[in-house]
């Protein structure tokens, strides 16, 4: 079964100016051939290729096992609807846009939505505030400034209740631990390339702030909090490279540099609806063909080329599907499966593949009849034995009526939570999250929450108030000796960077793109996936010859006044000397 060729000259959309290029207004006028592309996978690595290609004149087909939007979409609770409304709506985890993200925000701003000058980036809101909620002591309240927050309206129990958290960390963690602290990232943000790809990709994040000679308060934020709750990897082994850029990242967006936007960003709607949809919509509309229910089981090579890609349809029978190229859209733990021996033969990056490893990072969804009294913005649960993080979603969804549009009218709110750690013992149970039953899993993460919120004198989550819950469906098996998860997430322990595959590959008709490749974002994110794909996209044009103009690809901003430093410390690694700030 071929994919459709469509004759549609790269010239007419150059000239016209393909948005978020840099070279569309001036790209020259040329007639491209009809080529056609499989997309293998439809996340949002998938269709940010599919939306690349399309805006560029290539007959595009993406190939979906299960649904559009992969891990990114929103799904619907089976059953939860009633008297016309809509299904309660769930999700694979909440998602997270934050203003050190420039790629993924421009594809945003070219998806079309009714009323949006800027597309469906315009409904992304930012939450005014996050907190670090710590077990048996005040949680920490911080406020995330930027121009147009309304702060919160504050009674004196809230001032009581900030200044007590701000004293308690204080004190917690002892001075010299926070100089010690600020001296390790000041050694990360002079260090050369050089350093932070060999040095500190092969140093743990543990090592690098030398948690293990520090605090219970120092290890349980700077470490841990920082790691598994945000990073979604373990401190013990992830890569200081990983999770260093990404603080340098988030400082400078902090501080307003280099930054799309606020922080912290979610969704004004459920994904689906805010996004994914209108962006499937936009993408038919340009003659992206879509075929979900296709499962891919080979990318067959011989002499020297793709052939086909071997595909199970939604009848459970097999064809081969042929095209021109192919972009492996897919998450790693499935794309590497569909490499036989002769493709990974003709690309040894493909082989390397095999050492990136995946954990689990999965949501549960907890509706509740009452609003809860939290905050408006992120939970972290520093000292959840789960490393919970968590959000009340309809406070920010502003035209949606949670009972009025959702469920059966009785649930409110939304408090959607990530689960990190599968793998300790709960405060319930006394067993990890694998070996709990699914209504075992969602007690314990109740009975966690409550833990880290209910513990200062107020009553903040009521079991009065919860309406129901909902596990990702991508979970199985869990409570019996074979628990599995069809949607895990790539970690980055040390020495992950070096096994990150190219985009481009040997085999001239292949491109990888998913969060598992290798761009600046060096993690597992939305951002790497759509970056990936403008990278896919790019390498296709250049083995096409097409003078359609190229996707641009924003780096992570880095504050230029520290080049001077970085050019220093150049010197001083491949002199064998430490970085000049590094006291040991």
């Amino acid at each position: 079964m071929a994919g459709a060729a469509k004759v549609t000259g790269a010239a007419a959309l150059a000239g016209a100016g393909v948005p978020g290029t840099a070279a569309a207004a001036t790209a020259p006028a040329t007639t491209a051939p009809a080529v056609s592309v499989a997309v293998l996978g439809g996340g949002v690595a998938g269709l940010t290729a599919a939306h690349e290609l399309a805006e560029r004149g290539f007959a595009v087909t993406v190939y979906e096992r299960r649904a559009l939007g992969g891990k990114a979409r929103s799904m619907d609770v089976p059953g939860s609807a009633r008297g016309g409304r809509r299904p309660l709506p769930a999700e694979h985890g909440f998602r997270f846009i934050p203003g050190i993200y420039h790629n993924l925000p421009d594809t945003m701003r070219r998806i079309p939505f009714p009323g949006n000058a800027n597309g469906v980036w315009d409904n992304l809101v930012a939450p005014s505030e996050m907190s670090f909620s710590r077990t048996g002591r005040e949680d920490l309240r911080i406020p995330l400034p930027w121009p147009g927050h309304q702060p919160p309206d504050l009674t004196l129990d809230d001032i009581r209740r900030a200044l007590t958290a701000m004293l308690d960390t204080a004190l917690g963690i002892p001075f010299h631990e926070t100089a010690y602290f600020v001296n390790r990232m000041l050694v990360f943000l002079t260090s050369c390339d050089e350093r932070r790809d060999r040095t500190w990709e092969a140093t743990p994040w543990w090592e690098f702030i030398r948690a293990d000679r520090m605090s219970h308060d120092y290890r349980r934020i700077l470490a841990v909090g920082l790691t598994r709750n945000i990073v979604a990897t373990k401190a013990e082994e992830a890569s200081t490279r990983t999770v260093a850029t990404l603080l340098e990242a988030f400082v400078h967006n902090a501080l307003g540099r280099g930054a799309d936007g606020p922080l912290d960003r979610i969704l004004d709607a459920p994904t689906n609806e805010a996004w994914i949809d209108p962006w499937v919509a936009h993408l038919t509309s340009l003659g992206v063909e879509f075929k979900v229910g296709w499962t891919v089981h080979e990318i067959a090579y011989a002499s020297g080329r793709v052939r086909a890609a071997v595909v199970e349809n939604p009848r459970g029978g097999r064809e081969s599907v042929t095209a021109d190229h192919y972009v492996s859209a897919m998450p790693v733990e499935h794309a590497r499966r569909t490499w036989g021996p002769a493709l990974r033969a003709a690309d040894p990056q493909l082989a390397r593949c095999d050492r990136l490893r995946t954990d689990w990072m999965t949501g549960i969804q907890f509706y509740l009849t009452e609003r809860a009294p939290l905050l408006h913005g992120h939970l972290n649960c520093v000292d959840s034995p789960w490393s919970l993080t968590a959000i009340q979603q309809a406070a920010h969804w502003p035209d949606r009526d949670f009972p009025a549009d959702y469920g059966d009218g009785a649930a409110v709110d939304c408090l959607s939570v990530d689960v990190s750690e599968w793998d300790r013992p709960g405060i319930l149970y006394g067993k990890t999250a694998k070996q709990c039953t699914r209504a075992e899993v969602a007690k314990e993460v109740w009975a966690q929450l409550k833990a880290a919120v209910n513990d200062t004198g107020r009553t903040v989550l009521k079991d009065s108030a919860l309406h129901s819950w909902f596990l990702d469906p991508g979970v199985d098996g869990l409570g019996t000796p074979n628990p599995t998860n069809d949607d895990e997430l790539l970690i980055h322990p040390v020495g992950t960077f070096h096994n990150r595959p190219q985009a481009a590959t040997a085999v001239p008709n292949l491109f990888l793109a998913g969060d598992y490749v290798s761009v600046d974002i060096d993690l597992a994110t939305m951002e790497g996936a759509n970056a990936s794909a403008r990278a896919a996209v790019n390498a296709l044009l250049e083995r096409t010859g097409s003078t359609a103009p190229r996707c641009t690809v924003t780096p992570l901003f880095r504050a230029p006044e520290l080049d001077p430093f970085r050019r220093h410390d150049r010197i001083r690694f491949r002199l064998g000397l430490p970085n000049a700030f590094d006291l040991g």
